[in-house]
């Protein structure tokens, strides 16, 4: 999936559990957000360098209109570069634009994607799970060495490993029967791994949303997510 547009070619991509998961999160600034302890930042969403609420909550508008409708990178760009000229914004550049959305949608994904991952009947059939990363000149060195490699679906690696892990990360998690395991000569790896994801992406987004425990979280971002909950957002 080189292009991001190609994301949008795929049947499974706006799916429920990916627009599930972003409509719960919550538009922050960037100081709040980094107050945020790591593991409850799938909870938050910032754009770094915009402080109004008004700005972030049209990216956020913007974004969730990609997931529920397939909008594309071009249109989000456009869109955003309406709004904030009209603001007295400069523009997004092509690089802007594409990490913005590029993060954003493939971490909605990857949340949808797990959702389906973990059900009983899913891992009693496929138990293992195998990180693929896209493999050419743009794949990170340490995402990288994750590449190929299989791990028990309930290993504690996926806390940890689980895409995105990082800024415009292309990675996904694919599950294998052991069948397939056997057949393809791969070797199920129970250690954990020596390499890290990039900062700020070492937690699996998927895994917070479920019970999210408010009493650990900044008082600003307690408020913003309880009036979220009342707008009748998924829990």
């Amino acid at each position: 999936m080189d292009g991001i547009d190609t994301i949008f070619s795929r049947e499974d991509m706006t799916f429920q559990e990916a627009v599930d998961y972003f409509k719960e999160r919550v538009p922050v600034t960037a100081e709040i957000f980094y107050q945020i302890a790591e593991e409850y930042r799938a909870l938050a969403f910032t754009v770094s360098g915009y402080t109004k609420a008004q700005i972030l909550k049209k990216f956020y508008d913007e974004l969730l209109s990609a997931l529920e409708e397939g909008s594309t990178l071009q249109e989000f760009q456009a869109n955003m570069n309406d709004f904030l000229e009209s603001e007295g914004y400069e523009g997004l550049n092509p690089e802007q634009a594409d990490l913005i959305f590029r993060t954003n949608i493939q971490t909605a994904y990857n949340v949808g994607h797990y959702q389906q991952m973990p059900d009983p009947a899913v891992m009693e059939l496929r138990p293992f799970w195998q990180y693929d990363a896209v493999n050419d000149s743009h794949t990170r060195p340490s995402h990288l060495e994750m590449d190929g490699r299989v791990f028990p679906a309930d290993s504690p690696v996926w806390n940890t490993w689980f895409p995105p892990n990082g800024f415009k990360c292309r990675c996904t998690v694919k599950t294998l029967s052991k069948r397939q395991v056997e057949q393809r000569g791969l070797t199920v790896e129970t250690s954990f791994p020596a390499v890290a994801p990039d900062p700020h992406f070492g937690t699996n987004p998927a895994k917070v949303r479920f019970e999210p425990d408010l009493k650990d979280y900044p008082e600003p971002l307690v408020k913003a997510y309880q009036a979220r909950q009342k707008e009748g957002a998924p829990k």
